[in-house]
């Protein structure tokens, strides 16, 4: 499975037509993304495909997922501990015996670790974690290995470059992670191919 990360930036970043343009040229299987508003709604109109979004709590952006087939059942969202300012979540993307969370964390490095904590709790054995995770330094949850690209995926301030933009693993396979061109958000994508263990060991 294909799957990709991007942090849209909201109102000011990437449009309905840049989302299209990677989905077309990347040909995910999965794309995963943060900061989106109403206006990717029609995402599934002008490409196909399954799409579900969510606002955080008393926000005008927040999770959405859109996947080339059908999902088993839609994604399921589990609240995380709120920061001071925003009220966070996670979009949970079931498939049979392996779970996709969505994530974007709040920015303090503790409370950060306490979402990522009340998520892996959540998920199955054979899991992976992705998106926005505003941390510094490694993320220290146990059964989970970092698994995404380890380039910088955003400049804070356009100044200083951060790796924030993460994928954890667990009971999974990964191979060939990357950093995309970044284009109209101040993130860029991130990709990752994700196998189910027990594939490989079928083949063997």
């Amino acid at each position: 499975m294909k799957i990709i990360s991007w942090n849209l930036l909201r109102l000011k970043g990437a449009s309905l037509a840049d989302v299209e343009a990677l989905i077309r040229r990347e040909r995910p299987d999965v794309l995963l993304m943060q900061e989106a508003t109403a206006a990717i709604d029609p995402l599934p109109d002008e490409i196909g495909g399954y799409y579900a979004r969510t606002p955080l709590p008393e926000r005008i952006h927040g999770l959405a997922v859109w996947s080339r087939a059908p999902l088993p059942q839609p994604p399921r969202l589990l609240s995380l501990p709120a920061g001071s300012i925003v009220k966070r979540i996670s979009q949970i993307i079931e498939f049979g015996d392996f779970a996709l969370a969505n994530v974007h964390l709040s920015h303090g490095q503790v409370l950060n670790r306490r979402q990522l904590r009340r998520i892996a709790a959540a998920l199955p054995p054979a899991a992976a974690v992705l998106g926005d995770f505003n941390l510094i330094g490694p993320a220290w949850l146990p059964g989970f290995r970092d698994v995404g690209p380890r380039q910088p995926t955003h400049r804070a301030g356009d100044v200083l470059p951060l790796r924030i933009d993460r994928c954890l693993v667990r009971g999974l396979i990964a191979a060939a992670p990357a950093v995309l061109g970044r284009g109209a958000s101040d993130h860029h994508p991130i990709v990752i191919h994700l196998h189910r263990a027990s594939a490989f060991a079928a083949a063997a």
